[in-house]
């Protein structure tokens, strides 16, 4: 995950929001590229906007930092954290109304089982066409998958509470989500990363799931899970001999060059 400096973000009402979408770089608020956005979009960020700044504000957090997702299939949380100075703080963790499957990877296309793993979202992934509400595209398969011949396409966090592979937010939920994350790449982060596990992984846990076929896959992500825990800084991950390399290194969150890394 890499970002610029933090700037400051400005969401206006209605469609002067979508004409600000193009501003930010025009001004020179971020250097990434800006999310995309509509007339829609704009209004059911604004509606959320109030609630969410005033949460935020109550944490002592402001809107447009960078952000960090974490999903647990179990017990079923999206946490999303955000950057204040050179860490990640916890800012609030949400209910998922609804994945697909068990604990384990997604393998194929159409296996209705949601995925597991590192994965990065920039600008071009968020969906504000979508039609769960409001979307963003997780990144599934990324470079590991790929490595592994594993297929899927289209895996998203989205609103409304189905899923066919995807993680369902609620509508109301989403609204919050989708605003952070418009926010902070509004604001110059180049991407935020999305770490999806299927359970917190503790000792506990981990000795809990020891007979699963895939024990060796999850202490692969207990490694990526354990870099985050100890330093509440987004590890840099690269993908070697078949396994995820963590490197819990903050050059790409703190502004390094993608050529830091090999991508996912």
């Amino acid at each position: 995950m890499a970002k610029t400096s933090p700037r400051r973000s400005v969401f206006l009402p209605g469609t002067a929001l979508l004409a600000a979408a193009t501003i930010f770089l025009s001004i020179g608020w971020a250097t990434a590229a800006a999310p995309p956005i509509n007339k829609r979009a704009g209004e059911l960020m604004e509606r959320a906007r109030p609630r969410l700044v005033d949460e935020l504000e109550r944490k002592g957090m402001h809107l447009g930092r960078p952000i960090f997702i974490r999903i647990f299939k179990i017990p079923g949380t999206l946490e999303v954290w955000l950057q204040q100075e050179k860490s990640f703080r916890l800012f609030k963790t949400y209910p998922i109304c609804s994945y697909s499957g068990f604990p384990g990877p997604k393998l194929h296309e159409g296996d209705w089982q949601s995925p597991e793993g590192f994965y990065s979202v920039t600008a071009a992934q968020m969906n504000p066409n979508s039609q769960y509400h409001l979307s963003f595209n997780i990144g599934y398969p990324n470079g590991y998958d790929s490595s592994l011949d594993r297929t899927g396409s289209n895996i998203m966090v989205h609103g409304g509470c189905s899923s066919r592979g995807c993680f369902a937010m609620t509508n109301y939920w989403m609204e919050e989500i989708y605003l952070l994350a418009h926010a902070a790449l509004s604001g110059g982060q180049e991407s935020f990363s999305v770490h999806v596990f299927p359970f917190v992984m503790t000792a506990r846990n981990m000795f809990k799931f020891r007979s699963s076929p895939w024990i060796d896959f999850w202490n692969n992500l207990k490694e990526g899970y354990d870099a985050f825990e100890q330093t509440r800084q987004v590890p840099v991950i690269t993908v070697a001999e078949g396994r995820y390399q963590i490197l819990p290194d903050m050059r790409l969150a703190l502004g390094g060059s993608k050529k830091d890394r090999e991508p996912l």
